[in-house]
């Protein structure tokens, strides 16, 4: 789970990418159809990055390319996947945050998250809210701690799975609150907030591009959004930070992968089409309709943030005290 960072500064990144001259990039080209891996269920952040990126990178590439969900385990069983894969950029994985957090809480993976993959670029940014039903006594982030210390660990919370964003930005808030919440991983973001909904749970984060029509619908109530600023889908939701927990900006960020060993080439053309894929217009509108930020990064500056968030997410767990469910 990555902290979003200069949200402002993506923001504008991304409104800048419609104006790249973007290179042809014809020096390299996959040999056969192109799968991506998202090594979570269907409905969730990468899964949508993914869908959106494939019919351009289709044509980027000039060859087939379909996105095929592994779920499992935190994403470890897609991510594996791809990592035992041949480097010739027939297989690439779509990945979330968990690629920073992962080795920290799973314990002997068959491969090392490290050195398994080279990475082409972080693409998106999912914000997350804070949601419970409308029907909860929970009204306020406030009142859900207040609750949270007098009942400990009496207060559940859903998330998409082990070690994934939603998961880490409860732990942290939990953490930083001195509060102890219950939590309860499902396979993926579709059955997370169907167990708040549901009332199976009291809670949960969830990504705004889920979310925010079921609050608009008053189907669910959001009581804090997880990004350093707020989000124009719901912008009379004030964000965690501004609710007395200064500095705490969690999100959902996403990413594009190859195993490790894929030409220089390859990662070459593989950027300039994830440069293709966000400066098409309607990847454009879908992004800003579900809330999300298109980034767009450069192959060493992705290395060069991965290093520093595994780093940060490192402590983060120790700290936080944050284990498998």
């Amino acid at each position: 789970m990555g902290r979003s960072r200069g949200t402002g500064r993506r923001a504008l990144l991304a409104a800048g990418l419609g104006g790249l001259a973007l290179p042809a990039r014809a020096d390299w080209a996959p040999p056969r159809q192109v799968r991506l891996v998202v090594p979570f269920p269907p409905g969730g952040g990468a899964d949508t990055t993914a869908r959106l990126f494939a019919p351009v990178f289709q044509g980027m590439l000039g060859q087939p390319v379909v996105v095929e969900n592994r779920a499992g385990a935190g994403g470890t069983i897609g991510a594996q996947e791809a990592a035992r894969s041949a480097p010739d950029g027939t297989t690439l994985l779509v990945d979330a945050a968990n690629q920073a957090v992962a080795p920290f809480i799973f314990r002997n993976l068959a491969f090392d998250y490290a050195t398994a993959f080279t990475p082409v670029s972080r693409v998106t940014v999912y914000p997350l809210v804070l949601v419970v039903r409308p029907e909860s006594p929970l009204r306020s982030l406030a009142a859900l701690l207040d609750r949270a210390r007098a009942q400990p660990g009496r207060l559940t919370y859903s998330s998409s799975g082990n070690a994934v964003s939603n998961h880490i930005a409860m732990a942290v808030l939990a953490s930083r609150a001195r509060v102890e919440l219950i939590h309860a991983p499902y396979r993926g973001g579709g059955p997370a907030l169907q167990a708040v909904l549901a009332g199976d749970v009291d809670l949960g984060f969830a990504t705004v591009a889920s979310a925010a029509a079921l609050v608009q619908d008053g189907r669910l109530r959001a009581l804090a959004v997880s990004t350093a600023t707020r989000v124009a889908a719901l912008p009379e939701v004030a964000t965690v930070a501004e609710q007395g927990f200064p500095g705490f900006d969690q999100a959902e960020w996403n990413g594009l992968y190859g195993p490790a060993g894929l030409p220089e080439a390859a990662v070459a053309r593989l950027h300039a089409a994830c440069q293709a894929a966000l400066a098409d217009v309607a990847v454009q509108q879908r992004l800003a309709a579900l809330g999300a930020i298109g980034l767009g990064s450069a192959p060493a500056e992705f290395a060069a943030y991965l290093r520093q968030e595994r780093e940060a997410m490192a402590a983060l767990v120790r700290e936080a005290r944050i284990t498998v469910d």
